[in-house]
């Protein structure tokens, strides 16, 4: 494996041309080079700028320090996403990347919760988890490596400029010795007896080879499927949204450390803060409604001035049906796509490099490590995917004949069988590994309402006023712990404010 290539920039294209040149850094990959091909003429989608906490590991692994990236970038922090409208218009609920109470004797916390709960007593969930604490008094701070409780501790993410993040890898890329090439692709040459790609050709005439290439050309995946006729599998019954506008504008508020999404009448719209903008755009199904009834109704929601014309988005959800085909390798948007609901574009990208190095081949091409890291990826695409189906499908809004149709549709079978075990007995079941948490799955059907019918039976071995105080003595400690953060603002202006 002496040569990689790698055809796309963007998020995809450097996160991969990073990894590599790092992992490469060790004594099986003195002899490899890595070469990434661009076109300065082809532009890039570019207004994924939500993540999940999996991309602090990411950087991390890099060896990137926190505050540089974050300046770097224009980047706030992120400790969930706010759900506004989605159950019924005028609720709201908050995701965050934290888990709830602390589990007791073998138990869950939520069954503690839920037995209290069906008893009539006033607790809300949000009340349990310092992320959401943190989040609702606009608060930040680094959480620490060992915290002196298991209530103290929780996740984060970034918002952060999705391209300035590209040149930030770029840099350290080229740097650890990736070599860029701007031009067009204009013809993929594979080989006779195989059918593996052998070559590039290049608009300037060069002809570029090599043993392994890594496709980061987006939606119109130019080697996977263009090229090598790999099939796409199309999810668009179950997440009816195939479109999206996209605007930046001005915001003169400190921004929150949080994504905020509102349910609109045929999608729901994103407002994701930098420390220089706001990012904002509406999700919607094009057979609910037209683009420029979505455009008008995305800029009469700003509450201060765009910075650039409307940008039209088409979509189709659904995943490659395989993201390794003979000697290539597609991430990012050429391998699949889900709607940005709960931000897992970049995530994708993360995990589909990490089973790249895990099952790096060294030797070639090998049919068992193929097919194991194309399961892998099947796996995590329709797990993330039902996990946003359930966005939907619980909605109890009446006021649109989408959401009505989202209510009624049919779902994935291993979705409807979460969500009847929950309701049956409380218990969250998880094919592990999964990209959310129970917690998360826990805040979805309790911000839908979703009571189940009964909960562990071990719970009652506790008095209920015993468990009244001890639910107490934890609301407290989460209470005192968010109120002694700084504000989110504060903490960007003294550690890491963008240039």
């Amino acid at each position: 494996m002496n040569n990689i290539v790698i055809v796309g920039g963007g998020t995809a294209g450097w996160m991969a041309a990073a990894s590599l040149a790092h992992y490469l850094k060790g004594p099986w990959g003195k002899d490899t080079s890595v070469t990434l091909i661009e076109s300065s003429d082809i532009g890039t989608v570019g207004v994924g700028e939500a993540t999940i906490p999996s991309i602090v590991r990411f950087n991390h692994n890099l060896g990137i320090d926190e505050l540089d990236f974050v300046r770097a970038t224009g980047a706030t922090f992120k400790l969930g996403i706010q759900f506004e409208d989605w159950n019924r218009p005028g609720e709201h609920f908050f995701h965050p990347f934290s888990d709830y109470g602390v589990a007791n004797g073998g138990v869950d916390f939520h069954h503690y919760f839920n037995r209290l709960k069906m008893a009539g007593h006033p607790f809300k969930l949000e009340e349990f988890s310092l992320g959401c604490q943190l989040a609702k008094e606009q608060r930040f701070a680094q959480p620490r490596v060992n915290p002196p409780s298991p209530l103290a501790d929780y996740d984060y993410a970034y918002h952060f400029d999705a391209s300035r993040y590209a040149s930030f890898l770029r840099d350290r890329a080229e740097n650890d010795g990736v070599r860029r090439i701007d031009q067009k692709v204009t013809e993929v040459r594979l080989r006779q007896d195989d059918g593996f790609i052998d070559a590039l050709q290049l608009q300037d005439g060069r002809v570029i080879r090599g043993d392994l290439f890594i496709d980061c050309t987006g939606f119109r995946g130019l080697l996977i499927e263009e090229t090598l006729k790999t099939g796409y599998e199309d999810w668009s019954h179950w997440l009816l949204c195939d479109r999206a506008v996209a605007v930046q504008c001005e915001h003169k508020q400190p921004p929150l450390p949080y994504t905020r999404t509102t349910a609109l009448a045929a999608g729901w719209q994103w407002r994701i803060p930098l420390q220089h903008r706001l990012g904002t755009g509406y999700v919607f199904s094009s057979h609910f409604i037209d683009s420029e009834t979505a455009t008008r109704v995305l800029l009469d929601s700003l509450d201060t001035q765009p910075l650039n014309e409307p940008r039209p988005i088409r979509f189709q959800a659904g995943r490659r049906k395989q993201v390794w085909n003979k000697n290539c390798y597609a991430l990012g948007l050429a391998s699949g796509f889900l709607e940005p609901l709960e931000s897992t574009s970049i995530s994708l990208i993360q995990t589909g490099i990490t089973h790249l190095l895990t099952f790096f081949p060294h030797g070639g091409s090998d049919p068992a490590i193929v097919a194991e890291v194309n399961r892998r990826h099947r796996h995590e695409m329709e797990t993330i995917r039902d996990f946003i189906i359930l966005h939907y499908k619980l909605n109890q809004r009446t006021d649109s004949d989408f959401w009505t149709h989202c209510r009624a549709m049919d779902i994935p079978d291993s979705l409807q069988h979460k969500i009847d075990l929950y309701q049956s007995c409380g218990h969250i079941a998880l094919q592990n590994p999964e990209a959310f948490s129970p917690s998360s799955w826990l805040t979805m059907f309790q911000g839908f309402g979703v009571l189940p019918k009964r909960y562990d039976p071990r719970v009652d071995l506790i008095p209920e006023q015993e468990l009244i105080g001890h639910l107490q003595r934890m609301r407290a400690t989460v209470q005192q712990a968010g109120s002694q953060a700084p504000l989110h603002q504060e903490f960007l202006s003294k550690h890491c404010p963008s240039g």
